[in-house]
């Protein structure tokens, strides 16, 4: 990782523009993997080290060789402190080092390379004009200065991760409609035998003396029920002959009207009483 802490925010955001327009230029010779940002994913360990470089060159089959590291600086980066940290030890590599400087900072990145005992393969600067970035060769050194001494660059690739199994979630239950409350039954009272105390006492005294008044008033009457049923059905009465009423003949004109006459004369006065 650079030692630049703090990078001014547009100076980041250039940085990492001209990394991913580097990244689909070198794309057509090598592969190439990026570094960018926090995204620090593969690395290079070169001895005891182990340095993230800007992008990392290497070939597209299984090997993975190394091919070479890109390290692209702005203007707050070129100084003494990123020279020592990651140009010295990228430059001992045997695969090539490729730095990448603003237009204005080419003389000084020289003579840092210089001081420090930088093996720069080739150094490039850019410029951006409008929407556009221009990309000039500035110097080139053969390999052929390069000692044989020097620690081969190993690519460190980062592990992949297990598969992660994704268990869908159990369906939600089943939304039941509320049950009604039970509602708990009293307990029972217990009986009067059991209740202690005076009062329980004289309750179960009124409890006797009502049975034995029920039981005398129901021997009477039971005793008057089987008399009844004992006692021989009345034979019924024979019923009465019909009476013929006998008819008067019919009386004659004449006496009907002397009887008629006769019950209209005034009754004899009463006898005067005696004096």
């Amino acid at each position: 990782m650079s030692p630049i802490l703090v990078r001014p925010v547009r100076e980041q955001l250039e940085h990492d523009r001209v990394i991913r327009l580097l990244q689909v230029k070198l794309k057509r010779k090598h592969e190439v993997i990026a570094n960018i940002g926090e995204d620090q994913s593969t690395s290079i360990k070169i001895g005891q080290l182990q340095i993230y470089p800007d992008l990392v060159l290497t070939t597209a089959d299984r090997g993975r060789k190394l091919m070479g590291t890109v390290e692209v600086e702005t203007s707050e980066s070129v100084n003494h402190l990123e020279a020592r940290s990651q140009w010295a030890h990228l430059g001992r590599a045997r695969a090539p080092f490729h730095l990448y400087v603003p237009l204005g900072s080419v003389d000084i990145a020289r003579r840092l390379a210089a001081e420090n005992h930088v093996h720069v393969t080739e150094l490039w600067s850019f410029h951006t004009i409008g929407d556009q970035t221009h990309f000039r060769l500035v110097q080139r050194t053969p390999d052929d200065t390069r000692r044989s001494s020097e620690p081969r660059g190993i690519v460190v690739f980062p592990r992949p991760e297990p598969p992660k199994i994704l268990v869908p979630p159990p369906p939600p239950p089943l939304a039941l409609p509320p049950r009604p409350p039970v509602k708990s039954a009293p307990p029972p009272s217990p009986p009067a035998a059991v209740r202690k105390g005076p009062l329980s006492e004289r309750a179960g005294r009124r409890v006797q003396a009502a049975r034995s008044a029920s039981v005398a008033k129901s021997a009477p009457v039971a005793k008057s029920a089987a008399a009844v049923k004992s006692a021989p059905a009345a034979r019924p009465a024979p019923a009465a002959r019909a009476v013929k009423k006998r008819v008067a003949p019919p009386a004659r004109k004449g006496a009907t009207a002397s009887r008629t006459t006769a019950s209209r004369k005034p009754a004899p006065a009463r006898a005067q009483k005696r004096k």
